[in-house]
């Protein structure tokens, strides 16, 4: 194997470590949310530490890959796509600590009926599953589990759009919980993020992969 090689294989490994650690920290703060769990969300405010590190150490190994090892070709399209990679997984593990802070800032638990009005249990999946195809077709190597990715999305898009008219709604019911309904609120929309970057790591993969730039065209 030649030094290219090693450190290609090392940076490979790098970002399979981010998205299974950013990964863990989506499924606690599912759970801290559902489970009221305050220190789950404690744990997940202070893991947002280790991966904020993993990310410039990623950033610093492609830096190296291109001073010294000159890639070209698929080779480059790989390092190209893994700084946006790493970038995004560090922006998704953002959005986890920040649903762990809504968590901490609320005195009681979401009431049920809260949770299921904003469809929360199922945006959280199907985030964590759109997570799930990019680290599959990132391992694999597979542009079919990419495109996975931008058909979930689609549901997340449906939810936060009607995420404000489930507001209205229940401020008409119960305007004295009108806190949790904004913080459930802010949380939908950090899922939706979520989401998008989860869709544009789909679309990185496919650049190394396929060589097709996908941003910005209706082509997936």
């Amino acid at each position: 194997m030649s030094h290219l090689e090693t450190e290609l294989h090392l940076l490979k490994e790098g970002l399979i470590e981010m998205t299974r650690l950013v990964k863990i920290q989506l499924f606690k703060g599912r759970d801290a949310l559902l489970n009221f769990d305050r220190d789950l969300a404690r744990e997940i405010i202070v893991n947002e530490n280790r991966i904020n590190a993993l990310e410039l150490k990623i950033d610093r190994d492609c830096e190296n890959i291109f001073a010294l090892c000159n890639p070209v070709a698929v080779d480059l399209r790989f390092v190209l796509a893994a700084l946006k990679i790493n970038a995004n997984l560090e922006r998704i593990g953002d959005n986890a600590e920040g649903i762990a802070r809504y968590v901490m800032e609320v005195d009681r638990p979401f009431d049920e009926k809260i949770i299921k009005g904003y469809c929360v249990e199922e945006m959280c999946n199907t985030a964590t599953s759109m997570l799930d195809n990019t680290l599959e077709a990132l391992l694999q190597e597979d542009t079919k589990l990419a495109r996975q990715v931008f058909l979930k999305d689609d549901r997340l898009d449906e939810i936060n759009r009607d995420c404000t008219k489930t507001t209205l709604r229940l401020l008409k019911e119960n305007p004295d919980n009108a806190l949790h309904y904004l913080s459930i609120m802010s949380i939908i929309r950090k899922l939706e993020r979520v989401g998008d970057q989860s869709k544009n790591i789909a679309e990185e993969i496919i650049f190394y992969i396929e060589a097709k730039v996908l941003k910005h065209t209706e082509e997936k």
